[in-house]
């Protein structure tokens, strides 16, 4: 059975009001989806790592590739329009080459701070499971709105999880739901998780962690210099 990270590398990160997309910037001198690829390269359980990356930027993710030697980068697959496309991109590629029951999980490449316990638990959840999504407690007060500048409701918190990735599935269990999705007429899912309960599938959680942090906006990019710079050797 072969365990594969899938990195979406797709987006073109309008938020972060750069000229290049984030997953392409650098921090401390190093390309964000370098930091990414890494993670997944020296995790003993990951064999094969794959990327959809955006148009025009193949040859530039290979030389990076190269560069910090991901040697276990084997496919570099075109982004769709939309993340759910992208996505779908991946796993039909990778079902080409690979049986149903191996297991993908599916990683944003801008979330470079991903540590090897969370990517462990979520390839154990999934083989217990069939699937995994990596999830941390809501500890905020939740608040309900319909005009987006005032609320009259709240919502319990402990119902509520805020999903990260990786994202981990049976290859066969998500390339099925992507064809189900496409007889539905659902094509802009928000995630791999959200797409599953959208075709009636259940999913299960594995443990995240705040210092997972997804970079959307030049904030974000503080806080991943900051977990850097304190980074105790943890990741």
């Amino acid at each position: 059975m072969t365990t594969i990270g899938l990195i979406i590398a797709g987006g073109v990160g309008a938020r972060m009001q750069q000229a290049i997309p984030k997953q392409f910037m650098t921090v401390f001198d190093k390309p964000i989806i370098a930091y990414t690829m890494e993670k997944f390269e020296k995790h003993p359980a990951i064999d094969v790592i794959a990327v959809v990356c955006l148009d025009g930027w193949d040859n530039i993710l290979a030389s990076y590739a190269k560069q910090y030697n991901i040697t276990k980068l084997k496919h570099i697959i075109p982004a769709g329009k939309v993340g759910q496309e992208s996505i779908k991109n991946g796993i039909f590629e990778l079902a080409k080459h690979y049986s149903g029951d191996s297991i993908v999980l599916i990683h944003d490449a801008i979330r470079p701070n991903i540590s090897k316990d969370v990517i462990s638990e979520c390839i154990a959840v999934t083989k217990q499971n069939g699937n995994a999504i990596v999830c941390v407690p809501c500890q905020e007060a939740m608040l309900e709105t319909q005009d987006k500048i005032s609320s009259t409701s709240s919502y319990p918190r402990d119902n509520l999880k805020r999903t990260q990735t990786p994202q981990g599935f049976k290859l066969g269990v998500i390339k099925k739901a992507h064809e189900k999705a496409a007889e539905l007429g659902i094509t802009n899912s928000v995630a791999s998780c959200t797409l599953m309960i959208e075709v009636g599938e259940k999913v299960f959680f594995s443990t995240g962690s705040e210092k997972n942090i997804k970079l959307t906006t030049p904030e974000d990019i503080e806080i991943f210099k900051a977990l850097l710079r304190g980074d105790s050797g943890e990741q």
